[in-house]
């Protein structure tokens, strides 16, 4: 019986082949708008997720800063400054941590021949370049060993190189910070930025080798990766500074923690409601389509009263009228679903990148927004689209299932 009624509902789609086309094309206008606004959703993602990169994500940074509140004898406005005797202390009180780097900072004056710029220059350890995911483009980034060999070596950002350098090679040359020679043996990848950070335009060296520029006593910054959970660590390294620094661990002024898991969860929610809010409008677009797919259906159902009469006078029951024309619609969705995935291919495929990143930086071309279509973008359209299609269908399917049998064959 099922067979049969499936190949009724075939020969009824044949018999009305221009309708059924023209509805066929409706839906699939309507699943290509829904795949492309969730495929826009997700390129906005991940423009937004490359330019926090270079941040990796199980990282904290912790910054001096200036008392709050007041502590024991300490009076509220008192400077905090971190220390190389704090990396101890956080090594052993905060749990959960993976690499631990102290960061000196100075604007060093850096110079090659008779180019010369300002740029700023960091002493780090050789494990913050892993931590923040520096991607090495030529040579190398410096060794452990260098961490406290007082090797005067350098890694230079992108930006850096190419001013200083003008496409010359870099690798193995001598640049002047502040005077000082440092030889080049690594040059970092490009990266897409946001915020104040550049490492395009940035110099790093071994940390025991920043002393020559700058009193590296005092650290500009302490970056920590962990594993585990974000919230004890932050709570960990408040706890533990403001243990040896006197200060309550409550003030959140006496030094700045900047949790890079927290901002990107904060980042992950508002790309999820835009995602949630352009599925949605896919979906009111995908409607229109449905109520045309539902006009349809109900024509066909008027046009086929009497057949209906005969099929029931036959011993059909509701639920075989019910799944007949409901196949009937599924069928027509289930086309213009393919055809609508196809054409949303097509389009994102012709359509490249748009614009983002790069209307800020050159070669920021990573972190525009690519219409990306993934297996999740292709579920949720396929969830639209099956809700659409059972909705639509749905109802003419019930009205004809109801329809008395004799008042149906008397029709006209």
């Amino acid at each position: 019986m099922i067979i049969d009624l499936a190949t009724q509902a075939y020969n009824a789609l044949r018999h009305n082949r221009r309708r059924t086309v023209l509805t066929m094309l409706g839906m699939a206008w309507g699943i290509a708008t829904v795949v492309l606004l969730l495929a826009y959703g997700t390129g906005f993602e991940r423009g937004l997720w490359s330019a926090f990169r270079s941040f990796g994500t199980n990282l904290v940074f912790i910054f001096p800063g200036r008392t709050e509140l007041q502590a024991g004898g300490t009076k509220a406005g008192t400077q905090v400054r971190l220390n190389i005797n704090d990396l101890d202390s956080i090594r052993t009180e905060v749990p959960f941590l993976k690499r631990v780097s102290p960061e000196a900072f100075k604007n060093c004056a850096v110079a090659y021949g008779t180019r010369s710029s300002n740029y700023g220059v960091s002493g780090v350890y050789a494990s913050y370049g892993r931590m923040r995911k520096m991607d090495v483009a030529e040579g190398t980034f410096f060794s452990e060993a260098d961490d406290f060999t007082h090797t005067r070596v350098a890694v230079v950002g992108s930006d850096a190189k190419k001013k200083l350098f003008s496409g010359q090679n870099a690798l193995g040359e001598n640049v002047r910070l502040d005077g000082i020679s440092y030889q080049i043996i690594g040059v970092l990848k490009h990266q897409v930025q946001n915020g104040d950070d550049n490492i395009n335009e940035h110099v790093y060296v071994p940390y025991s080798a920043m002393s020559d520029l700058t009193n590296t006593y005092y650290l500009s910054a302490v970056v920590m990766e962990y594993e585990g959970d974000h919230a004890k660590v932050v709570n960990a390294v408040r706890e533990s500074m403001g243990f040896h620094h006197n200060f309550d661990p409550k003030d959140h002024r006496a030094i700045f923690v900047f949790d890079v898991f927290a901002d990107l969860m904060d980042l992950q929610v508002i790309s999820t409601g835009i995602k949630v809010l352009l599925g949605f409008i896919g979906l009111l677009t995908l409607g229109i389509g449905g109520v045309g797919l539902m006009n349809i259906m109900l024509v066909s159902v008027t046009q086929r009263t009497r057949e209906i009469g005969v099929e029931k006078a036959l011993g059909a029951h509701r639920w075989h009228i019910l799944f007949q024309f409901l196949a009937e619609a599924l069928v027509i969705t289930a086309l213009g679903g393919l055809l609508g995935v196809v054409l949303a291919y097509l389009v994102s495929w012709s359509v490249g990148s748009l614009t983002l990143w790069s209307a800020f930086e050159e070669n920021a071309s990573e972190g525009d927004i690519h219409l990306y279509i993934d297996s999740a973008t292709l579920i949720w359209s396929t969830a639209i689209l099956s809700f659409v299609g059972i909705i639509s269908g749905m109802l003419p399917a019930i009205k004809a299932a109801r329809l008395n049998p004799i008042e149906a064959l008397r029709y006209e």
